[in-house]
């Protein structure tokens, strides 16, 4: 088994470029010893969750939501910012599935961590497996806002979402390493799955 190696190399000076509502921009100077010092520009993130919500007819719910970056409105499942000093990823997962599906869930499992792209950015995702789901009553229902306010959600077979991505038809990363992890992990028994609170080598985050 491979592992990543945690260790930061020493910082000569870093500087904020740009600081934004959600994340930051930095500019650091990076001592890499005999390879010299580089300028290395990056995103620096809170981190985030994704729940891959599962029912037992074997659909997903999933959201379509407008993302201006890639001006498109991508398919993905409910998913949300770990930007809430010392909230537990599993509870932040929690809130956001009520808030963007409706739904609770009895049964809660790790299901994937990864880095949405460590060459540029120090956000790290992981993802949840929510199962024993339940509507949330009318009443207690979120009110969602700006991009949230229209966006479309649905059940759809996890069998259909995994012929999207193989079409390419389906390509934000949540849902691309999520249905993946899923479909390895049902395959496997369930025995790919950790605990909801399982250690998580998160890359630094904003809030630090």
């Amino acid at each position: 088994m491979i592992a990543d190696v945690p260790g930061a190399r020493p910082v000569a000076q870093s500087r904020l470029v740009f600081q934004g509502g959600v994340w930051d921009v930095r500019s650091d100077d990076v001592d890499l010893g005999e390879s010299g010092v580089v300028t290395r520009d990056y995103i620096h993130h809170t981190g985030a969750v994704a729940i891959m919500a599962l029912n037992d007819a074997d659909e997903l719910y999933l959201v379509r939501q407008y993302r201006h970056p890639v001006q498109a409105e991508t398919w993905e499942p409910p998913a949300g910012l770990l930007d809430l000093a010392g909230e537990p990823p599993v509870d932040a997962a929690a809130r956001e599935l009520h808030e963007e599906a409706d739904l609770r869930a009895g049964r809660w499992d790790t299901l994937l961590d990864f880095m949405t792209s460590p060459g540029g950015s120090s956000e790290g995702i992981r993802i949840f497996l929510a199962r024993d789901l339940s509507e949330v009553p009318e009443a207690e229902r979120h009110a969602r806002h700006e991009e949230e306010r229209d966006m479309e959600g649905r059940w759809v077979p996890l069998a259909e979402v995994l012929a999207s991505i193989w079409a390419g038809e389906a390509q934000s990363p949540t849902i691309v390493a999520g249905a993946l992890a899923l479909d390895a992990a049902k395959r496997s028994g369930w025995e790919l799955l950790r605990p909801a609170d399982a250690p998580w080598r998160r890359p630094p985050s904003l809030l630090d």
